[in-house]
């Protein structure tokens, strides 16, 4: 069998994780710093260990003088999400990147695996500049949410515990958890949404009654004070009736009121 040297086959590894995190975590970074929402929650990163090498290729049978071409994800980052849609976010940042090269995708989210693990991964192509030159590795991108995380940590802890043969009742629950965290991520959306729209609407509410209580007070100079009592009290009643169409409509009322009055 042939001796492999791991420190020299893993340190161009180490060094795409270490460079992969920096960028992500940047992006991050700049988001945060231009105000911009982003959909990046927190990254991590991990090298595969020898061990798990071997095992792997093993499994795959792969030749040791194989491994670097055919074994993808020695490299890898996870790039965690708030929320599922976010995760889409994620996967568009990758693929408008020029600095890697996307040679898979594969989506276990649309594509739910038999045991209910879901995950985003991109496979790519990574280039370095080392010592002994310009080279390119492989690395994986997992993109998932927290739920999504949180299950799949639980279920590789079991999975190692029992040596890969997790007894089937335990399997069935796993099963019926990671629908349930599935279920936690949609419903978390559905909330963000109603909150963003809630948000959206207080403050469209809030600029035309902001621009409602300047044209009052200029009319206030233009017209009679039986006028003005009948104006104030028909906004106190669409102010209180919280419908947004009927306090545009008054709004719309007042600013051709206003330009009338101006003529």
């Amino acid at each position: 069998m042939e001796i492999i040297n791991w420190k020299e086959l893993l340190y161009p590894y180490e060094q795409a994780v270490e460079e992969l995190l920096l960028k992500f975590k940047n992006l991050d970074k700049e988001c945060r710093h231009l105000g911009i929402y982003s959909p990046v929650d927190s990254v991590t990163g991990r090298l595969k260990t020898p061990a798990s090498i071997l095992d792997k290729a093993g499994r795959k049978h792969i030749a040791p003088e194989h491994i670097e071409e055919e074994i993808e994800d020695i490299a890898g980052i996870r790039i965690l999400c708030q929320f599922v849609e976010d995760i889409q976010k994620v996967v568009d940042m990758v693929r408008s990147r020029s600095d890697m090269t996307i040679v898979q995708e594969k989506d276990y989210i649309t594509n739910t695996k038999a045991s209910g693990y879901r995950s985003y991964h991109i496979i790519i192509r990574y280039p370095l500049s080392t010592a002994l030159g310009p080279k390119e590795v492989f690395a994986e991108i997992q993109i998932r949410t927290n739920a999504m995380n949180f299950w799949a940590t639980a279920e590789h802890s079991l999975r190692y515990k029992y040596s890969g043969n997790i007894p089937q009742e335990l399997q069935d629950r796993l099963h019926n958890c990671a629908e349930a965290a599935f279920h936690l991520d949609q419903e978390m959306s559905t909330i963000r949404e109603e909150i963003t729209n809630a948000q959206r609407l207080n403050e469209i509410r809030r600029k035309m009654t902001s621009n409602i209580l300047d044209n009052i007070q200029k009319l206030h100079f233009m017209l009679n004070l039986e006028d003005m009592s009948a104006i104030n009290k028909e906004f106190s009643d669409v102010w209180n009736s919280n419908d947004i169409d009927k306090l545009r409509e008054f709004n719309e009322k007042l600013n051709v009121l206003v330009e009338v009055y101006r003529i």
